[in-house]
């Protein structure tokens, strides 16, 4: 099982960014996708999340309006689309799979204890 988080960088404010949640090993299309940030010095939050389905998604207030969620599961793959990006974006973000078995149409911005996780990828907005 492999989660492979690409598309951090470095940008300005206003900016955007794509991030990809590569996944394999798995069928993703019975697994919600959750992404997940964490700023130096603070806790881990969710951000955004999407079902099995891909019907269902879910923000963090934050991101509402700003982010968009989405999934191709023939590529097995989970984007995180990031526009109007703010300094307090910065964060390294990651993707989780939280089992849910197929044509789900809800998720939340948590996941249960055996969840797949990815490693990080960095993304940080200057002012």
């Amino acid at each position: 099982v492999q989660l492979q988080a690409s598309g951090g960088g470095l940008v300005q404010a206003g900016g955007s960014l794509r991030l990809s949640c590569a996944t394999s090993g798995f069928r993703l299309s019975y697994y919600a996708i959750v992404w997940f940030r964490q700023a130096p010095g603070k806790e881990r939050e969710g951000v955004s999340c999407i079902s099995s389905s891909g019907t269902g998604t879910y923000y963090e207030s934050s991101a509402k309006g700003r982010f968009t969620i989405s999934r191709d599961n023939a590529k097995s793959t989970v984007y995180l689309q990031m526009n109007s990006l703010k300094p307090e974006d910065t964060a390294v973000y990651y993707c989780a799979a939280d089992y849910q078995g197929w044509g789900t149409y809800v998720c939340d911005l948590k996941v249960k204890g055996n969840a797949y996780w990815g490693q990080g990828t960095l993304v940080t907005v200057s002012s």
